[in-house]
This record gives structure tokens, C-alpha cells and sequence, in this order.
């Protein structure tokens, strides 16, 4: 590839989508799904192959060295995450001790990876997070409001005041219409929230078994 098609190309400028907020993050759009039977199937699990688990919903909560790849070459994953019902934004770590350049950078690549699906025919899911309250000023953006998102609560259970902060902001913020939330959710967590059970997520079903 040549200098100046390098420099034009869609993976190197990432700026070909509907902007929102200070950042100009790429902008995920409202999306509705059934919300009567929701399951889960971690991005770890699914498989080329895979018949069994395909009205399930991809999620990524887990490493992130496992999905930097849907950032990084975002083709390769299309053909297969367009098999299944509907797709989570991965969660790219959000850490409150992380310098704040970390953090938007989080922030970015979760937009643009679910625009990219959008673009490309996938049913897309938000995954929202979260740190210190420096962070709201960018967290919440790049997210229609009254969207259906989700929220993991993986390692959230031993900072409950910091997680119930920045979730009543989300709620302000962005008023979703449904939380899918992946985990236990704390009794004071408000909304319409659809709870994901972790453990069951993992039971997954293998063509030929």
C-alpha cells in the first residue's frame, strides 16, 4: 500500500461515522431485540462452526487480549458475529487508576468497533463502563439515548459506591430503555434491567455433543 492510500484509508483515519460529543466519538445507534429470552454466549466460546448457540448474543466481558483483534483487523470477525442475534461492544478495560488519554482511548475503540457492526448488517448492544467521575465527561457519549445497553459486574461487587455513582449517572444520561446486565446486579440498581447470569452463560452447547 502506498503512502497516501495508508494515509486515506477507512483503518487508518477511523472518521467515517456519525460523530457525538466533545470527543467526536463515533456514535452507536438505537437498536431494539427481544428482550423476552436473552442469553448470552462469551466471545471466547463461539466458534466458525457453531449451530447451537446462534439466538444467543456475543458478549466480551473478559481479557482484553482476546478481543483487541475486532479493533485492530475488524473484518475478520464479521462474517461469523453476523450469524448470531445480536452483539455487545467489547469491554475495553476502563481501569480508575488509568491515565485519562487510557480511558478515552477505551472509550473509542468500543464506538467505532460497534459502528463498524452497524455499518456492516450486525444487531450492536452497547456496553457501557465507567471510572472516577473525571470520567463521565466522555464515558456516556457516542450512545443514543434510550438505547438498550449493558453493563458487567464482574470485579464491580468490591466497589459498589463508585459503580452506583457512575450507573445513576448513566441513567441520567442516557435514560436506556433496558440494561442487560451481565452478573448480579445490586439490589439499588434502578431501571429495566434484564439480569445475565454468568455461570450459565459458560454452559455452552457444541455441535456433535
Amino acid at each position: 500500500m502506498k503512502s497516501r492510500d495508508y494515509r486515506n484509508s477507512e483503518l487508518f483515519l477511523r472518521n467515517n461515522f456519525e460523530k457525538d460529543g466533545e470527543w467526536g466519538f463515533p456514535l452507536i445507534k438505537r437498536q431494539n431485540i427481544d428482550l423476552s429470552a436473552i442469553e448470552l454466549i462469551a466471545c471466547s466460546d463461539i466458534s466458525k462452526a457453531d449451530t447451537l448457540n446462534l439466538h444467543k448474543g456475543i458478549h466480551h466481558f473478559t481479557d482484553d487480549y482476546r478481543f483487541e483483534s475486532l479493533y485492530n483487523h475488524p473484518d475478520r470477525c464479521i462474517e461469523k458475529y453476523k450469524k448470531y442475534r445480536f452483539v455487545l461492544t467489547p469491554d475495553y478495560s476502563l481501569y480508575a487508576d488509568m491515565d485519562l488519554w487510557r480511558q478515552i482511548e477505551s472509550i473509542g475503540k468500543n464506538r467505532w468497533v460497534g459502528a463498524y457492526w452497524q455499518k456492516h448488517g450486525i444487531t450492536v448492544i452497547p456496553t457501557l463502563s465507567w471510572g472516577k467521575p473525571s470520567s463521565y465527561k466522555f464515558c456516556f457519549d457516542g450512545i443514543e439515548r434510550n438505547s438498550i445497553v449493558a453493563v458487567g459486574m464482574i470485579g464491580c461487587r468490591q466497589s459498589k459506591i463508585p459503580f452506583m455513582k457512575g450507573y445513576n449517572q448513566m441513567l441520567k444520561v442516557i435514560d436506556p430503555s433496558a440494561i442487560i446486565c451481565f452478573g448480579k446486579p445490586f439490589d439499588e440498581m434502578k431501571g429495566n434491567i434484564i439480569k445475565v447470569d454468568y455461570i450459565l452463560s459458560r454452559k455452552v452447547k457444541r455441535n456433535g455433543r
